[in-house]
């Protein structure tokens, strides 16, 4: 099916279109850009150089993608931003492309990103995530698949957030924040097990038990470590609790407690 280009939109002769894209009035997509299949841009979207979109994708007005990287340390790498399928991008949402760290942004595939949040350069997001509105991300901050992020987050550069979470709305974080938990109060803290989060993707009870013990047993231990040590031996052949250990092992920031 062809693309769908309004008159009152610009979009440089070396951008390259997929089929049956729909280009709203007043978009704007510059050179060195590839656009997949049936991607919605509605109203006033600004597609920058070094994009990378996949199929399916639909963009609400004032959005801005691979935008230049807010980082003085930028001086013109020729970087890149991948968006990837079937994601839906409210109005005024910022996406940064990568510095020279990385050389890329990266949003993964069906997650939602709310008005007005912002996405700093060579952020990795994974799939399936909902981030609220204002929520913004500095450099470098990798979220996993399923991750529920509320409105105005601050997060600081270099964190991670694990799977399946639940940040309670207007938190500020500088450290990372462990899998399958809800994340709040001030300043930010463990606040037990994202339980009606994990019931609805449709983890058992005894699953839920397990993560919940396996939290209880590496809080408890005044030596992170022993906490870790003790969880795996009690629970060998878990997915679930080595994802939580080796995510306490490999934080460099720290993780909430």
């Amino acid at each position: 099916m062809a693309n769908q280009i309004h008159p009152m939109a610009v979009v440089d002769p070396e951008a390259q279109l997929g089929d049956g894209n729909i280009i709203g009035p007043f978009c704007v997509i510059d050179k060195n850009v590839v656009i997949g299949d049936n991607n919605k841009l509605l109203n006033s979207v600004t597609i920058h150089y070094g994009a990378r979109i996949g199929n399916g994708n639909e963009f609400f007005p004032g959005a801005s993608i691979s935008t230049k990287p807010q980082d003085l340390k930028f001086h013109g790498e020729d970087t890149i931003c991948v968006i990837g399928d079937n994601n839906s991008i409210r109005e005024n949402v910022t996406i940064s492309r990568g510095t020279f760290s990385k050389g890329k942004t990266i949003v993964g595939n069906n997650n939602l990103l709310m008005e007005n949040m912002h996405i700093a350069h060579d952020c990795i997001i994974g799939n399936g995530c909902i981030i609220g509105n204002s929520t913004k991300f500095a450099g470098e901050v990798e979220v996993h698949d399923n991750a529920i992020i509320s409105g105005e987050v601050l997060v600081h550069q270099f964190n991670i957030i694990g799977s399946y979470v639940m940040i309670q709305g207007g938190s500020r974080t500088s450290q990372d924040i462990p899998p399958y938990v809800i994340a709040g109060k001030e300043p930010i803290r463990y606040a037990g097990v994202n339980l009606i989060g994990l019931r609805r993707r449709g983890f058992t009870n005894e699953t839920i038990e397990m993560i919940h013990d396996t939290y209880r047993i590496i809080y408890a231990q005044g030596i992170l470590k022993d906490g870790i040590a003790e969880a795996r031996a009690k629970y060998p052949d878990s997915e679930e609790v080595e994802y939580i250990c080796s995510f306490f092992e490999k934080s460099k920031r720290g993780v909430i407690r």
